[in-house]
């Protein structure tokens, strides 16, 4: 089977495809039988060939959510990107295209569709934003994570996978929390706080935990993931701690391998609420407080409010963050039997073995249109 991946932008539609094609691999599936379809400049540049798979990219850009001027050059860039998109599905003759999001994902599934190559979505969110919503009449089938998208997607097309979780992380999971505090030479028995605002970094979660930090840590102890933009900032502000603080505080502009450590260590995480949360989180059987990022369709507050319904978290906003994120961490985490019914409810929503379902329906898909 040849295999095309059309999944950039974000960590969030990146590492669950990056983790269903692992999972093809290791069940036989060739490296050179799978293409991987991104966006310049994007994490899939630095994802993907790590993964020692092959990469190409295309011009896009968004289209729901900017100005209107901006709106018309990256429309006029996906336009353009329909030739390039027809070259490369001639040259690599796909039997099946995953797609997980992207707007550069919808001249290469144009071009699939027409070429009557069967695309298979896996939507990472409860809800699909722009891009998904345009190719889902294409699509022949669409793997969710969560049952709750089927009010957004066809009956017949919707099949529920979970979220396919890295296998990194998967084993993190089921190491012990006092393993994986030693990672980080962090105390066990001292409640520990994740914050983290994506690869990119979030500036209101930041600034907001920098400005709680002399009344969070004299009680509490940190893994503060930045993210790669916003680092200097924190960066600048880890050289003023006083020494007694800086024992209980751990920066870092982003994790890879010691993510699954990170996630294991934490008593509760305070994060935006994209894709990854919905996976991680049950996994890790890990409360949060959401901060839903305003700006960003409103995906993230459809997981928020999934997450939030559930028990499994509670939410603050950009507006509300800096006045509450003090009290709402210390009320939490000071309160076990509020965090331990919390910790039962985000573990109830965990789909294991979501990898190898999502590999499943590339397969059948496959099959289903004559494939071997």
């Amino acid at each position: 089977m040849r295999l095309l991946v059309c999944a950039g932008g974000t960590g969030g539609g990146i590492y669950p495809a990056l983790t269903a094609v692992m999972e093809l691999l290791r069940q036989g599936l060739s490296k050179e039988d799978v293409l991987w379809v991104g966006t310049a400049g994007e994490m899939e540049e630095t994802l993907v060939p790590r993964a020692g798979l092959t990469l190409t990219t295309i011009r896009g850009g968004a289209i729901a959510g900017v100005p209107w001027r901006v709106k018309l050059i990256n429309a006029a860039r996906l336009a353009g990107s329909l030739i390039p998109s027809g070259r490369i599905l001639r040259r690599f003759r796909p039997d099946v295209m995953l797609m997980t999001g992207g707007y550069m994902s919808v001249p290469v599934a144009l071009v699939a569709w027409l070429r009557r190559v069967p695309i298979v979505i896996f939507l990472p969110d409860v809800e699909p934003g722009a891009a998904i919503k345009a190719v889902m009449p294409l699509a022949a089938k669409v793997a969710c994570t969560s049952p709750d998208s089927r009010q957004f997607v066809p009956a017949a097309k919707l099949v529920v996978t979970g979220y396919p979780l890295r296998h990194e992380l998967e084993r993190a999971a089921q190491m012990s929390r006092e393993a994986a505090l030693a990672q980080f030479d962090l105390q066990p028995g001292r409640p520990t706080l994740l914050a983290f605002g994506g690869s990119r970094g979030s500036q209101n979660i930041n600034r907001a935990l920098l400005a709680a930090l002399p009344d969070l840590l004299p009680t509490l102890q940190i893994i503060h993931i930045s993210g790669t933009l916003t680092w200097p900032e924190v960066e600048a502000n880890l050289a003023r701690l006083p020494e007694a603080q800086r024992a209980f505080y751990r920066a870092y502009p982003y994790l890879h391998e010691e993510m699954g450590a990170a996630l294991r260590a934490a008593d509760l995480m305070v994060t935006r609420a994209g894709a990854s949360v919905m996976g991680e989180a049950p996994a890790f059987a890990l409360p949060s407080i959401l901060v839903p990022l305003t700006w960003a369709w409103r995906y993230q507050k459809v997981n928020a409010d999934f997450l939030t319904r559930h028990g499994a978290a509670v939410q603050l906003t950009d507006e509300t963050l800096a006045a509450k994120l003090a009290a709402t961490v210390k009320g939490l985490l000071h309160d076990e039997t509020k965090l331990a019914g919390m910790r039962t409810a985000v573990q109830t929503l965990h789909q294991p073995a979501a990898a190898a379902k999502l590999a499943e329906v590339l397969m059948t898909t496959g099959r289903a249109m004559g494939l071997s």
